[in-house]
């Protein structure tokens, strides 16, 4: 076996599935050399996920990408609930204050071909055809092994590696980190793509759900005129693992639907899938130069569509943090927050998917409970808007983060420490604009509200490494002489009150590098 030397990279990032390329664009957009490696010949070519919601929209705008998503995708406006056989009302998905009101349906093939475009222009592309083999952890760094097709080995030097390469993850395994969980027993999903002769006429922004005794169906349009078709049921053969046959399909859709004799017509090219599942995370996210994102830290049933999601707000999370401490402008403390801000959002996921009763096959006494109770949940003006906001994702938190500081007065508006900073109407230093229009991923953005001047403010957070801009901005959703810390991925790292320096100072000397005086 042949065995080459290369020199030092910053980051490589093991898996070129969605996660890993968006955590190498957003390594790339802060100057940092990350190569992206892969086992595969080349790009995915599967379908599977299907929904990107509004928060993870957010993300990938700071990465440059959104508009490739919104081109490709389908605007999704609200869910269609049919239980027993019978409609009993509509989801609304729309929320305020974001540029992405709506999510999108998208496959995961155009997803991956969207990211790859995008690394391209930051650099090389994915290297494909690149096992890692071995992964030799330092103090200092990490050696990688990677191995093409005809055997030959390459060794690649780096200062960070990242597992993104899924369950099985070698770079899991070489921290040490275990995979704490349990397979879920008596689950299975069965997919297709086809266009279905059914009474229930096609609308490319409407996603249905079907719940019936014993099985749930989710049928969400993807771009060409077809539908998803996701049945959560029961797995009396735990065994079998051939893809699921259109009969197959057809018999369950009647089943969810009650509807009798729905027919499916595959897509060219055809796909189906038949999966099972296991609920684990890992013991730890990080361990010196190495760290986990995606299904090689977190792995759940694909139930509310959140798996791809959560990992791309895990990648939007580590790539700036992972910059910040990679060019010397943070404490290496920083990278601590992205595994228990990251483990915090994956528990309230599963914990979340563990109790959907409404995507978890039903036993009758549950979808007797259904039929009674979601009619009204659905009716309700104030439960469709919350139903909204857990569907967006913008209700995801780090107020509990070391990284989120201060508190909100007793009767102020706005957001708390950690919480997503909404993309209000304000008036700035250049006029009306929209909030996340002054934001940039690339930087943090001290926010101000009220009168008086900056300058003051300026030469404070100039003695630090932290790329940082001050804004004075007028807003009603913030009360005069307001603070805000806004971290690049736009939550709340500080909120205290505008002439409030001692705690800014504190938040400051804890989290970014003092410049030497000269």
């Amino acid at each position: 076996m042949q065995r080459a030397i290369r020199g030092v990279r910053d980051v490589v990032v093991v898996g070129a599935g969605p996660t890993g390329m968006a955590l190498g664009v957003g390594l790339r957009r802060y100057g940092v050399d990350a190569v992206v490696v892969d086992r595969r010949a080349g790009g995915g070519q599967e379908p599977r996920a299907s929904v990107v919601w509004q928060r993870a929209l957010e993300a990938l705008r700071d990465l440059g990408c959104a508009d490739g998503f919104v081109r490709e995708g389908l605007a999704l406006s609200r869910g269609e609930f049919h239980v027993a056989g019978t409609r009993v009302g509509t989801q609304e998905m729309h929320v305020a204050d974001t540029a992405f009101p709506g999510p999108l349906g998208i496959e995961q093939d155009a997803i991956e071909a969207i990211l790859r475009e995008r690394l391209r222009l930051w650099g090389p592309d994915v290297l494909w055809g690149r096992e890692a083999v071995a992964v030799r952890l330092g103090e200092e760094g990490a050696e990688v092994d990677l191995r093409t097709a005809d055997g030959r080995t390459t060794t690649v030097a780096c200062r960070w590696v990242v597992g993104a390469e899924g369950s099985h993850s070698l770079v899991r395994k070489s921290m040490g980190a275990e995979f704490r969980g349990e397979r879920r027993t008596n689950l299975q999903s069965l997919q297709i793509n086809a266009v279905p002769e059914w009474k229930h006429p096609y609308r490319a922004d409407v996603a249905r759900i079907f719940i019936n005794h014993g099985v749930t169906l989710i049928a969400d349009p993807v771009p060409g005129g077809a539908l998803r078709l996701f049945a959560f049921c029961p797995d009396p053969d735990p065994e079998r693992q051939e893809p699921p046959t259109t009969e197959e399909m057809e018999e369950l859709v009647s089943r969810a639907t009650g509807e009798e004799g729905v027919r499916l017509r595959p897509t060219e090219p055809h796909w189906a899938n038949r999966a099972r599942f296991h609920d684990r995370i890992a013991g730890r996210f990080r361990s010196g130069p190495a760290l986990l994102l995606g299904d090689s830290a977190h792995l759940w049933a694909p139930i509310g569509g959140r798996g791809l999601n959560t990992g791309l707000l895990g990648a939007h999370n580590l790539a700036w943090k992972l910059a910040a401490v990679h060019h010397g402008w943070c404490p290496d403390a920083l990278l601590d927050t992205y595994d228990a801000e990251q483990r915090h959002t994956a528990q309230c996921v599963m914990r979340h998917m563990r109790r959907n009763v409404l995507e978890l096959p039903p036993d009758r006494r549950t979808l007797a409970a259904i039929r009674v109770l979601l009619p009204h949940v659905l009716r309700s003006r104030r439960l469709n808007r919350r139903g909204a906001e857990l569907l967006s994702d913008f209700g995801k938190h780090h107020r509990d983060s070391e990284l989120s500081a201060g508190r909100r007065p007793k009767g102020g508006g706005g957001p708390r420490p950690g919480d997503r900073v909404p993309d209000w109407a304000v008036v700035g230093g250049t006029g009306p604009a929209r909030l996340h229009e002054l934001l940039s991923y690339q930087r943090w953005s001290l926010l101000v509200t009220g009168d008086g001047g900056t300058e003051d403010l300026r030469r404070l957070t100039a003695r630090y490494a932290l790329p940082l801009a001050v804004l004075r901005i007028r807003t009603d959703a913030l009360p005069d002489g307001t603070l805000l810390l806004v971290r690049p991925d736009g939550h709340v790292g500080l909120r205290a009150g505008a002439k409030d320096r001692r705690a800014l100072t504190a938040y400051l000397d804890r989290w970014a590098v003092r410049l030497v005086e000269q």
